[in-house]
């Protein structure tokens, strides 16, 4: 396997070594609770510019969920268990909000599959510590639309983020824009579990002379 097929593959690759990936199977309807209207415009829009992207679609409503792709932010996760209802789309809601709390943590995805093991729905919960209230809001949305398009790996940012800054303002970078545009290729599996998928993945990525 070649360097690039590799970068690939570790996108995927997760902490305990297995293959993992995922796309969205439905459209994405996303909604966003604890910020201004001023916000709201912001992250809607950054997920527009990466559904594009992926030349995926977005909907108004998900028969099954209303919206399926929701992002809560909070002050402290404590503030998760007094969300009406919250429990019973994320299970075991308080043990979370404890592992949370230990870890210190300032976000965490949880997603959701369907019976062909696509992505069905998402959870992305924020909490505005020092350092997620210092990053500009475009640059978050950004930030968290990219990382729900896919079901990336838990250590696929750990090296470097997916958006770099040009000129002060934050882009995506290419070669991430690059795997989403072949994850979504109509001929690609919305979901794989064997590392041959990068390869394919690349295939895709490189152009053809």
């Amino acid at each position: 396997m070649d360097e690039e097929s590799q970068k690939v593959e570790n996108f995927f690759t997760r902490a305990d070594g297995a293959y993992v990936f995922a796309r969205w199977g439905r459209p994405i309807v996303p909604v966003v609770f604890g910020v201004d209207e001023a916000s709201l415009g912001v992250f809607k829009g950054a997920i527009e510019a990466v559904v594009s992207l992926a030349s995926h679609q977005m909907a108004e409503t998900d028969p099954e969920l209303g919206a399926n792709l929701m992002i809560f932010f909070c002050q402290q996760w404590d503030e998760l268990t007094d969300v009406p209802h919250l429990d019973q789309l994320v299970p075991d809601l308080g043990p979370l909000v404890g592992k949370l709390k230990q870890a210190d943590a300032n976000q965490y995805r949880i997603f959701r599959f369907d019976e062909a093991g696509a992505i069905r729905a998402a959870f992305v919960f924020l909490r505005m510590d020092e350092h997620m209230a210092s990053v500009p809001a475009d640059t978050l949305a950004l930030s968290q639309a990219v990382q729900t398009i896919l079901l990336w790996s838990d250590k696929a940012f750990d090296e470097q983020p997916p958006l770099a800054l040009i000129e002060g303002k934050a882009v995506l970078r290419p070669e991430i824009a690059d795997v989403i545009r072949a994850a979504y290729d109509p001929v690609m599996p919305a979901m794989a579990q064997d590392a041959s998928h990068a390869l394919r993945l690349t295939a895709r990525i490189r152009p053809t002379s």
